[in-house]
């Protein structure tokens, strides 16, 4: 049965957020909760409490500016769900993010959390702002005053933030201790991605990155694919591309291609991905003017014929207009929402196999449920558990995806929106309805 938004819900979702092609980034998520829905024949009343999110909540922050004027910036922490437990989920800094956005990014975290089986709900946050154009002062003090305006939704055991784009251990850090200012003790784990100094966790950093790499090796044995040599091309090289690029070359595959806000980059016979990676640290942050590649478009990458590509820039990269174009055996969505439901259709026709983002970049909520654990413990594990426990979470939420997939005869993004939905509507039957 279609879910239909009361008149407040659609005042909030009214507008398309300003991305490609105009996809609504929460609708996308709606579509392909809807198709898993009828084939799990989901109660109505669950499917309602299911698909929107729990609470909302919308603050202003002043800022005082280098220059002495106060500026303001919308700020955002969406909740969607807490059946399986406290919210969990990262804050982006951006100039272009709406509501729609940090609703539909929530509802993935749900999915997420479901699918790895760690004991989260979903939640997301958000300022709209340019912190390119921020000094680290301003970007301090608009942290600090966004976790004081919502000082009673964060907790170790209510909301716990993250890092996610434009957002780092740095600021973690900030709102860790601002969090701590208030409440008048050390509560290391109200947020996690924060320094390790500070209660962080080791391969906290690379968690995304390798997720991608284990469930991408996942899939290519399903193929019959040879790691060794085969081709990638990926989208994206902040966080989670860079090291998604790293680690499948050091699995053996060849990296072709790569982009970032400066363009593509291609090499037939494959790139130097270590020196990519410092260059970007020694330069401003991207690869302009790196020259030991050949200049390709975003198009260009995305259509390249290769075994795997990964995009992890943005929403929406692939769409009905360009799906077709795709030549990759396998993609597996480092980003959230790159694909829009639109091209889902087209690619399946097409037999590309696409990992889904609620199952492929779910590594980074899958160690920081590790840093949480180890904050409330106060034992820290080596880089290597965590990577061992990440492996093995991540492939047997792979092999549990891909089974379903099978079993309902959809595509692995339906099977894993299956699963997740499942484990929550189970959790909440089982749980009840309080009032």
């Amino acid at each position: 049965m279609p879910y239909k938004r009361n008149v407040y819900e659609r005042a909030i979702y009214k507008e398309p957020a300003p991305i490609r092609d105009h996809e609504n980034p929460f609708e996308s998520m709606v579509k392909r909760f809807d198709i898993a829905a009828q084939i799990l024949e989901l109660d109505p009343g669950f499917y309602s409490y299911l698909v929107k999110p729990t609470r909302i909540h919308i603050t202003a922050i002043p800022v005082v500016m280098d220059n002495g004027y106060i500026q303001m910036f919308d700020g955002y922490r969406v909740i969607h769900n807490e059946v399986l437990g406290p919210s969990k989920g990262g804050i982006r800094f951006a100039p272009d993010v709406t509501i729609e956005e940090v609703s539909a990014l929530a509802a993935w975290m749900t999915w997420k959390c479901a699918i790895v089986g760690v004991p989260f709900g979903g939640a997301k946050g958000a300022i709209a702002c340019n912190p390119r154009e921020m000094s680290e002062g301003e970007l301090e003090r608009m942290t600090r005053r966004y976790t004081a305006n919502l000082l009673d939704v964060f907790g170790p055991d209510k909301d716990i933030p993250a890092p996610d784009m434009n957002t780092n251990a740095q600021i973690m850090a900030w709102i860790l201790d601002t969090y701590n200012m208030h409440v008048r003790a050390n509560t290391n784990a109200v947020v996690t991605g924060k320094p390790i100094m500070l209660g962080g966790s080791h391969g906290r950093v690379e968690a995304t990155g390798r997720g991608v790499m284990i469930v991408t090796k996942a899939a290519m044995r399903e193929l019959n694919i040879d790691i060794e040599g085969s081709t990638v091309a990926v989208q994206g090289f902040g966080n989670v591309g860079s090291i998604a690029a790293k680690l499948l070359s050091e699995q053996g595959c060849t990296v072709v291609a790569v982009s970032d806000i400066s363009g593509g980059y291609y090499n037939e016979n494959g790139l130097d991905i270590e020196a990519m990676i410092a260059y970007c640290k020694d330069g401003n942050g991207t690869l302009e003017g790196y020259s030991n590649a050949q200049i390709i478009s975003n198009s260009e990458l995305l259509a390249l014929e290769v075994d795997v590509l990964v995009p992890a820039a943005k929403e929406d990269q692939i769409t009905e207009r360009n799906a077709h174009e795709i030549k990759a055996r396998i993609i597996c969505e480092g980003a959230n929402g790159p694909t829009s439901p639109a091209a889902d259709k087209i690619l399946s026709d097409n037999g590309v196999l696409v990992i889904p983002d609620i199952l492929a970049n779910a590594g980074g909520v899958t160690v920081s449920y590790f840093e949480w654990v180890q904050d409330r413990q106060g034992f820290f594990w080596t880089e290597a558990r965590v990577n061992k426990r990440l492996d093995r979470m991540m492939s047997g939420a792979f092999d549990a995806v891909y089974k379903a997939a099978q079993n309902y005869q959809v595509t692995p993004r339906i099977g894993a929106y299956v699963l997740a939905i499942r484990k929550v509507a189970d959790a909440l039957k089982m749980r009840g309805i309080y009032g």
